[in-house]
């Protein structure tokens, strides 16, 4: 995929957030309210709720999607990425709904794709003067994120964040497979393997149940054995 030609500059261009979420009744108001300030659209997709996350969406002047059912991570994703295609967007935002992410920090993902420098921007944890991420998940992140890097002349520090910003070459043209986490994965995979530039920017990030349990543990090794897989899958070949 060669560099990105200069897409819509500043009002012009067609920027939509959207927001995979599972049961976040409490934050979703929040983050919707301050994604709107730098988009012109909001999109929730609900995975099954069972709480009032779609309503407390509606009332903060989102749009949604819900699939009725819990399907995971993955498949909110893939509905993002088949709306905004949809509806013709430029750059897609995708930003989780727990209030983990600042969403004032939109413009900071939006900036490199306005320019024309980069087809992917990732919002990452680990990029100087940031968070302090609590160490179980420092450890998983970096592990998911090593093997994402090995054997490869593109790396990235934080392979694992949500908070990213996709062009409209990338919203077009990728279909997408993964229906868990490590659809996070896919999408760098998929972006390395076109050629696509991949950038990242500093983000803050706010940790609200920061324990370890079994199901975080389960979950990481989960992604990493994932992470294999796709890159087995690869096989370094370039993508069409």
């Amino acid at each position: 995929m060669p560099r990105s030609s200069q897409p819509p500059h500043g009002s012009r261009a067609k920027v939509i957030a959207a927001i995979p979420c599972y049961n976040t009744e409490l934050s979703i108001g929040n983050v919707v309210t301050s994604a709107r300030k730098h988009v012109g659209r909001v999109l929730v997709v609900d995975d099954g709720s069972r709480d009032s996350t779609v309503e407390a969406a509606k009332a903060a002047g989102a749009s949604v999607v819900s699939h009725g059912a819990n399907r995971g991570y993955g498949e909110a994703v893939k509905t993002c990425f088949q709306a905004a295609k949809a509806d013709g967007t430029d750059i897609l935002v995708t930003i989780d709904g727990d209030g983990q992410h600042n969403p004032e920090e939109i413009p900071l993902l939006l900036a490199p794709l306005l320019r024309g420098e980069a087809q992917v921007v990732i919002g990452s944890r680990f990029l100087p003067g940031k968070v302090n991420i609590p160490r179980h998940r420092r450890f998983g992140i970096s592990v998911i994120t090593w093997l994402f890097n090995f054997g490869s002349a593109m790396k990235v520090s934080d392979a694992q964040s949500g908070f990213r910003a996709y062009s409209k070459e990338i919203i077009d043209t990728f279909f997408l497979s993964e229906n868990g986490m490590s659809i996070s994965i896919e999408i760098l995979e998929k972006a390395k393997r076109r050629g696509a530039v991949i950038k990242e920017v500093p983000i803050s990030c706010l940790y609200i149940r920061p324990s370890l349990n079994m199901k975080a543990i389960r979950h990481g090794l989960g992604v990493a054995l994932s992470v294999v897989v796709i890159r087995l899958k690869s096989g370094g070949r370039s993508e069409r």
